[in-house]
């Protein structure tokens, strides 16, 4: 599968159009309805390659778009959404500059 290809589970006769965030692979166990022994078996299934990985920050993207960005009638959901990772990351990011300038109490 080449850089812009359609994934190779992907038949339009069998699926109809393409959906971005759709998986076309083989459907597997939710994580949500396995049990705590069938984790290590469930997490080997996966694949992790660097493509598999982006294919799955994008489809996240996708559904992210769908639901929050591209209705018809979006609210402000997808702003305070954007705005929040946006602190949470600076947060992150400045907090060991933030750490030394804590008011510590002596006593």
């Amino acid at each position: 599968m080449a850089f812009g290809d359609y994934p190779a589970e992907y038949n339009p006769k069998v699926h109809g159009p393409y959906d971005p965030a759709r998986f076309y692979g083989k459907a597997d166990v939710p994580f949500g309805q396995i049990k705590v022994g069938e984790i290590g078996a469930w997490l080997s299934r996966r694949n992790k390659s660097p493509q598999a990985i982006a294919g799955a920050v994008s489809r996240a993207w996708w559904r992210w778009q769908h639901k929050y960005v591209q209705p018809k009638r979006a609210g402000v959901a997808p702003f305070f959404q954007v705005t929040l990772a946006a602190m949470t990351f600076f947060y992150a990011i400045n907090y060991g500059k933030m750490r030394h300038h804590r008011n510590y109490k002596y006593h």
